[in-house]
């Protein structure tokens, strides 16, 4: 059901983990350029952490860890932080920069199974200690969610970002603007809670794990993936060079529409030649917001005989790290196609059929 929450949980315990980005930036008096600073820099300008009347602690990546180069290194240490952690806190909040939030946020769904306790990113796109930041709204409220329990079990237990009023699932989110505050959609999938004078979830959206299991941390991941985004008049190299990458194993090919690619025949023979070699090709679209129907046009029949694979409404983030997930666990190319056509933790929708 659909419900609101202003409930202070007075004891709640937070770990606030701070990544790097924007959130934790201070600009260099010399050349004007946002750089890192120290996570005590956050903590200065931001004295309404101690009047929210949770105990929040926090854990600090040393050095800080700019967007741009997070990637699985960064995602398993904040997986080893949580695990680590898991049973000392009710909830964590990480603070990470926007450009590859989704990336980190769609991983960690993957990484972290049978989590049972809420893990929230947020960031900003200005700095904490800017007049105007959109920082402090943010943080404050994260924390709020990642603390907020009804009937002692936790409101939100699954990996969410958190951006400007919004708690969408991670995995199903993509950044979508550069200068706004409202950086974050959500396209195919219902935002989880919305954060006015109160905080209204709706419940009925939040994955709860149907069984309280211990937390299984999987830190292997396999990085040997790529993306192909189909343009019009792209060249037979281009994608013969991409296919013959060594070591490839996962390809999340971007298409037109609702999975529709060209027709021509070097291109099919290309993607059964890959397909027929244990490249796993998975479809997703372009379009930011609908789904993959391979079955709807003759062109997207044709990529579904050569064997590529449909990634219905899952963002490119979300099939890149899955992808990196499936393969890191040591699944064959079938196996993984399985997976690929199944939601893991709620970052697809599957049609009825």
């Amino acid at each position: 059901m659909t419900g609101n929450t202003n409930t202070r949980q007075e004891k709640a315990s937070i770990l606030l983990i701070y990544t790097g980005g924007t959130i934790g930036m201070i600009e260099n008096p010399e050349t004007g350029a946002l750089e890192s600073f120290n996570f005590q820099h956050l903590k200065d300008n931001m004295p309404e952490l101690k009047k929210l009347g949770y105990a929040v602690s926090t854990y600090q990546f040393d050095p800080p860890t700019d967007s741009a180069e997070m990637g699985p290194e960064g995602w398993q240490k904040i997986v080893e932080i949580i695990a680590g952690n898991y049973h000392l806190y009710d909830g964590f909040v990480v603070l990470h920069g926007t450009d590859t939030m989704s990336y980190t946020a769609s991983a960690l769904s993957f990484m972290l199974e049978n989590l049972s306790k809420p893990v929230i990113f947020t960031g900003s796109q200005l700095p904490i200690g800017v007049l105007r930041t959109d920082g402090k709204e943010n943080l404050i409220t994260a924390i709020e969610i990642a603390a907020a329990h009804e009937n002692g079990l936790p409101v939100a237990p699954e990996v969410c970002i958190f951006f400007e009023n919004t708690l969408l699932r991670g995995n199903r989110t993509r950044k979508i603007n550069a200068d706004n505050f409202n950086a974050f959609r959500s396209y195919n999938y219902p935002p989880l809670a919305h954060a006015g004078v109160t905080i209204k979830y709706d419940t009925t959206q939040i994955y709860y794990p149907e069984l309280r299991k211990p937390l299984k941390t999987h830190l292997m991941l396999d990085r040997n993936i790529a993306i192909l985004k189909l343009f019009p008049g792209i060249s037979p190299q281009i994608i013969e060079n991409i296919l013959a990458t060594p070591g490839l194993k996962g390809v999340v090919m971007e298409t037109f529409g609702s999975g529709n690619a060209p027709r021509d025949e070097w291109f099919i023979s290309m993607l059964r030649e890959a397909v027929g070699r244990g490249l796993v090709i998975v479809n997703v679209t372009q379009c930011v917001g609908g789904s993959v129907e391979m079955l709807r046009y003759e062109t997207g029949q044709k990529l579904m005989e050569a064997g590529v694979v449909s990634g219905y409404d899952s963002t490119t983030e979300s099939a890149v790290t899955k992808l990196m997930f499936l393969f890191g666990q040591g699944l064959t190319p079938e196996e993984v196609k399985e997976h690929m056509n199944c939601s893991l933790i709620g970052e697809i929708t599957i049609p009825d059929k």
